[in-house]
């Protein structure tokens, strides 16, 4: 058992900022919304009334006139010219699902202008990212004339050499960050080029190759009109340029904006053949496909998963393969296997956490290391990148998972050589830049990249004790002390009142969300617990809360009522996205909750007791300030050690054997014995020292412990402590 970790709280506006502000009280008025949507539209930037009225009904976004983009027009012009002529174009891609959606799009427009045209997707595990010699050298013994990139290549300056050498043609299309030398191409296609003039840079890889596509069309249709030719192009591929662009997590402003809010209403109005296929294997069920509303959540959680995890653990091509299928029955066979391989992903991701979480129990010094760094050789290199970001998200601190190959001997034990070479995949919190870490850390490995909070390496065993003990020296400058805690961000602060059915249907207003325009975070304070239960076999945790007129259901994933810590009666501070519950044709309100604590009162008291406790322990407390009853209700009797021997005694024949001390003070208020922490952590320690009870630690931090009965044949002699008699000691000396 391990508890939830403390996370910050950062609240942009109280309930009294958004009820004072005379913005808020005024766009409310006029517009006739809830202040609190109101209040997430100041946070997204609007201003006024009219700007509002933008932001909701999308007036603001427009698609930007693909030739502003560098070479676009040169590129456009060549493959047009390429693929008239007949010679072989290969689009060589990458393996996610932006990779994926790149190459299905291009693929399919330059097929339907009579292009001879084929795809390239490297194996994440046997090639990796990127074009590779082996590769090239193969697509140019096929006959291939030109290379189109997607979502890939700007990095490929010696590949592009190679292409060149062998007499082919290059084309990179690309989204990622440029170095200062450009590969040698044809042309390049990438708004983020220094010298490109196109005025938004964060598209998506499939993003650039729709603005391609509309480029094309437009010089292929001369007697279309240039805002028809885009349409086309739009409903054709939109819905596809929509999932690439949600699943590789770009900020959903200016024209993805409009992108994904166009591609998600297509894929739930009038899915093609291939994704009503995937929505059904998805479900389980046809008709329940067209239930559900489609947003980018949804996208993120269930489509995008599916299509990624054949690039992850087969091949991407079979997702490339469903989307170009327009046949029913091979449409929904290939979109079973998907999910069937998504299984198996989940599978082996299940198997690494439990593994994972294992070595952080035996290996990880929390005390001292802000970083997890852990390494095996099972692990699967597509998979450690999403544990690592299960992990961060558990412990609230950086991880670094690396996989090493196993090159044993034949015998079936490993070499161990030092220059054995393994993958990592990292995640980190805010505070520490993963690439800065890397970056000190830049000698000790063979190759790294990646963003703030993601990144990738690739290290010798050898180095890997060094690389543990620098990137947690770099750690420890970078958080205020030796336990990082996550920040969490809510937009604003409810009231009970402000909990309604309208508030609700009003958030689907702002979306599409994703980054730059999240789903909304509220938090509420001083909610009452009425009732904890587990589902989904013990992995999520259903609350009950109350609070004035307002009762809801709250749900937790991924956290069983043990690790929340939490119990009846408690009050709690909430911290939650406001959800719309549909079942059998019912709707109702609930918490999608994101982060709890208790609330100030008791929050307060915990704290107290702690104080109490730890001075009491380090022999500084000035017993003259507490009354002759208060030491009475610290110095625990014969009657408290029974209640509680006897509590745990019950619960250990149920195999329940790992407690938090406020669990235990829960069940001794449940079952009539009410007790105070400081009390209870004294009988817990005499239990051990007397052997009373088999007491083991498990996690000093979190004060959780694990019990073990003992069979003792005579009564305790509970005079024979030593603890207890320095504790009387000590609070009877005023």
């Amino acid at each position: 058992m391990s508890l939830r970790k403390p996370r910050k709280w950062l609240v942009k506006a109280s309930h009294s900022d958004t009820e004072k502000s005379a913005p808020v009280r005024e766009i409310s008025k006029e517009l006739g919304l809830c202040a609190p949507t109101v209040q997430l539209l100041l946070n997204r930037g609007c201003t006024d009334a009219h700007s509002c009225v933008d932001f909701l009904e999308k007036k603001t976004e427009q698609l930007h006139d693909p030739f502003l983009m560098k070479d676009m027009e040169k590129a456009a012009r060549h493959i047009l010219d390429v693929a008239k002529s007949g010679k072989r174009i290969i689009i060589y891609g990458d393996y996610d699902v932006d990779g994926v959606t790149s190459v299905s799009i291009l693929y399919m427009y330059l097929s339907s202008i009579g292009a001879d045209v084929g795809y390239y997707i490297p194996s994440r595990l046997g090639e990796g990212y990127g074009m590779s010699h082996d590769s090239l050298c193969k697509l140019h013994s096929e006959g291939c004339a030109m290379i189109i990139t997607v979502d890939t290549g700007i990095t490929a300056t010696e590949e592009a050499e190679l292409i060149l050498s062998l007499g082919m043609e290059l084309i990179i299309t690309d989204h990622h960050e440029c170095y200062a030398d450009v590969p040698k191409a044809y042309a390049v296609v990438n708004p983020k080029q220094q010298d490109c003039p196109y005025p938004f840079k964060e598209l998506a890889g499939v993003g650039v190759v729709f603005k391609l596509l509309c480029a094309m069309e437009i010089l292929n249709s001369p007697g279309v009109s240039v805002i028809d030719s885009v349409r086309n192009v739009a409903n054709n591929y939109i819905d596809l340029v929509a999932i690439g662009t949600v699943a590789d997590v770009m900020p959903l402003r200016d024209e993805n904006r409009l992108i994904v809010s166009k591609g998600l209403h297509t894929v739930e109005v009038a899915p093609r053949v291939s994704l009503e296929a995937l929505l059904t294997a998805s479900v389980g069920d046809a008709k329940a496909v067209h239930k559900h509303k489609i947003t980018s959540g949804y996208i993120g959680y269930t489509i995008a998963p599916r299509v990624n995890a054949a690039g992850r653990i087969r091949s991407a091509s079979i997702a490339v393969d469903l989307f170009l299928c327009n046949d029913p029955v091979k449409a929904r066979e290939m979109a079973e296997e998907l999910c069937e391989i998504n299984k198996e992903r989940q599978v082996e991701e299940n198997k690494i956490i439990e593994q994972a979480f294992a070595k952080i129990n035996e290996e990880h010094d929390f005390e001292h290391d802000p970083v997890i760094v852990l390494a095996d050789e099972s692990w699967h290199h597509g998979i450690i990148g999403i544990v690592a970001s299960k992990i961060t998200e558990k412990y609230s601190r950086p991880c670094i998972l690396i996989s090493f190959d196993d090159i044993g001997d034949g015998s079936g034990e490993l070499s161990n050589l030092d220059s054995d070479v393994g993958k990592g995949s990292g995640r980190s919190i805010k505070g520490m830049n993963l690439v800065d870490a890397l970056t000190h850390c830049g000698d000790l490995l063979l190759k790294y990249g990646g963003h703030e909070l993601a990144a990738g390496l690739s290290i010798e065993r050898g180095k890997l004790e060094d690389f543990k003990q620098r990137i947690n020296d770099f750690a420890r400058g970078c958080f205020d002390s030796e336990q990082p805690v996550a920040a969490l961000e809510a937009e604003c602060e409810l009231k009970a009142e402000d909990i309604t059915m309208n508030q609700a249907i009003e958030l689907y207003g702002l979306e599409p969300y994703g980054v730059s325009n999240p789903v909304p975070v509220f938090v509420i304070y001083g909610m009452k617990v009425a009732h904890v239960s587990s589902v989904g076999g013990g992995k999520h945790t259903k609350l009950t809360l109350s609070k004035d007129n307002l009762v809801i259901t709250a749900m937790y994933f991924r956290y069983s009522p043990a690790e929340l810590d939490v119990y009846e009666n408690d009050v709690i501070d909430v911290m939650f996205n406001l959800d719309i519950n549909e079942y059998q044709n019912n709707k109702s309100l609930q918490f999608i909750v994101k982060d709890i604590r208790l609330g100030e009162k008791e929050a307060e008291y915990d704290k107290k007791e702690r104080i109490l406790y730890k001075q009491i322990n380090d022999g500084v407390f000035d017993a003259s300030s507490l009354s002759v009853a208060e030491i009475e209700s610290i110095i625990p009797q014969r009657s408290d050690f029974a209640a509680i021997y006897n509590l745990l005694k019950k619960e250990l024949r149920m195999e329940h054997d790992t407690f938090s001390i406020r669990a235990l003070c829960k069940l001794l208020s449940a079952n009539g014995v009410p007790n105070r922490y400081v009390k209870v952590k004294y009988i817990i320690r005499v239990f051990q020292e007397l052997n009373i009870l088999g007491v083991d630690e498990v996690d000093p931090v979190a004060e959780i412990y694990r019990f073990k009965y003992i069979y003792v044949k005579n009564k305790a002699d509970l005079d024979k402590s030593n603890i207890l008699r320095r504790l009387k000691s000590l609070l009877f000396s005023k």
